[in-house]
């Protein structure tokens, strides 16, 4: 799904619709419900072009734009579409911010138009202070905006505001579900903003789309005792992206408005003198195009995957970067990514093939690739001309790495490799994740650190099929 896309209206009520504007990379959903004439929008992304685009496309006015709360995986776009647009911004009274907003409490309701309202609901536990928004139209409540509260088959995390508050917002968060649950009818949509690959949620979200009725059958929240709950909850987090900790900031600050203007073009000597430094020097292609060829000291994150969530894990917060795309469209793309997560100031960008941005031919290196079955071989000594597996090392997560693992495979998630090198013994990497994304940063990594890698480009699923020996925790 590309940076503009916008899903379908799924939702068509009595009287009323609702658009999503969904931003894959991150695993969240913005929305726009209207009557036909005026709007209201749910947790806008920073790039609010999308939901000016949408209501253009619609023949409707954005009357008044929603927060459920103060995100912590990407910086809002609230405040500059109700700059744009004039409409009124409303969130959490208790969220105390330096700029004009409508303060909202539990049981207000705004109404919008004749036809079309929303009544706050206070539903603390993914944050102390966060809202839920049932949307009514003339009969009734249709739907509610759950934001992080309640996700499809899971709820939102509980440690983002530090880990001595997680089992206190834990219980919130199943008080929260159950003031839902009586608050409104079983046919009522939910809509929430995290839950498609968001690491706000804590645990994996499941299926697409969901009413509360079908909840109550099969979300943890509603099926286990609170203590249950709380346990589970708690005991299925895992590490969370380090930049969190600068998206709060600057959406109680008030961020300002987004630049997509082209970063300053670099040439090679440029580049190579970048790459020298140390300077985090980011190739978008796909992973397939960077293990045939790409600058040596470059770091592949490609747009074909999460590119901004982990390298915005990785980084030194303000660091420089330089963009390396095939195309201005795909650092365009990149900008815009990674202005979602407030990284938008870069020191350079450099638009072609590895060959034509190399200032000597001797920059260019290629990856050797491989599949887990190459793995199973290797290990039991028939390696395909390959550097024989001396260290087999997992970037996963924690969790994902207790649940099952290749035997005597080294562990170092991927956001702790880049401090961490020293740690990999000696001798041949083959290097794995989950699909091989993050294993292609991996070995970008330790290549740079002068070590032979081999990425394993595969879906760890595979690997037992095929005679990876595996310790199976499950």
């Amino acid at each position: 799904m590309t940076a503009a896309d916008v899903v379908k209206q799924e939702d068509r009520l009595v009287g009323l619709a609702v658009e999503v504007v969904e931003t894959s990379s991150l695993g969240d959903r913005s929305y726009l419900a209207t009557d036909g004439e005026v709007a209201v929008v749910v947790d806008p992304q920073r790039d609010v072009d999308r939901m000016i685009a949408a209501a253009g496309r619609l023949g409707v006015r954005i009357a008044l734009v929603l927060e459920t709360h103060v995100h912590n995986d990407y910086v809002s776009g609230g405040l500059e579409l109700a700059r744009l647009t004039g409409a009124e911004y409303g969130l959490a009274a208790a969220d105390e911010v330096p700029f004009d907003r409508r303060p909202l409490v539990d049981g207000d309701l705004v109404e919008i138009s004749p036809r079309m309202q929303v009544r706050a609901v206070a539903t603390p536990g993914h944050t102390y202070h966060h809202l839920s928004y049932a949307l009514e139209g003339t009969d009734g409540p249709v739907g509610v905006f759950t934001g992080g509260s309640l996700l499809f088959g899971t709820t939102g995390r509980t440690d983002l505001l530090g880990e001595q508050h997680s089992e206190d917002l834990a219980r919130h968060q199943h008080a929260s579900a159950q003031k839902l649950a009586s608050a409104l009818p079983d046919g009522a949509q939910i809509w929430p903003t995290h839950g498609f690959g968001s690491f706000c949620s804590a645990t994996q979200a499941s299926g697409d789309s969901a009413t509360l009725g079908e909840q109550k059958q099969r979300n943890p929240v509603f099926t286990l005792a609170e203590g249950d709950f709380v346990e589970q909850t708690l005991a299925g987090l895992d590490a969370y992206p380090a930049y969190y900790a600068h998206m709060g900031v600057q959406n109680t600050t008030g961020p300002e408005p987004l630049d997509l203007r082209e970063p300053a073009r670099a040439e090679p000597e440029e580049l190579r003198r970048r790459l020298e430094h140390g300077e985090w020097v980011v190739d978008l292609r796909s992973r397939k195009a960077y293990v045939v060829s790409h600058l040596a000291g470059t770091v592949g994150l490609g747009l074909d995957g999460p590119m901004a969530t982990w390298l915005g894990w990785m980084i030194e917060w303000g660091a420089p970067i330089t963009l390396l795309g095939e195309s201005r469209e795909q650092v365009a793309e990149a900008q815009r990514e990674l202005a979602r997560i407030g990284i938008d100031k870069f020191a350079a960008a450099a638009v072609g093939a590895p060959e034509d941005l190399a200032a000597d031919p001797g920059q260019l290196r290629s990856t050797p690739a491989a599949e887990f079955a190459d793995l199973a071989s290797a290990l039991s000594g028939g390696a395909r001309g390959l550097p024989a597996p001396e260290v087999v090392l997992d970037v996963r997560t924690h969790n994902e790495f207790t649940a099952r693992h290749v035997t005597g495979a080294v562990h170092i998630p991927l956001y702790e490799l880049k401090d961490r090198l020293g740690e990999v013994p000696p001798g041949a990497v083959w290097v794995h994740c989950g699909s091989g994304y993050r294993a292609t940063a991996a070995a970008s990594l330790l290549e740079a650190d002068g070590r032979t890698v081999v990425l394993v480009d595969d879906e760890f699923g595979a690997a037992a099929e095929v005679g990876v020996p595996m310790n199976d925790d499950h």
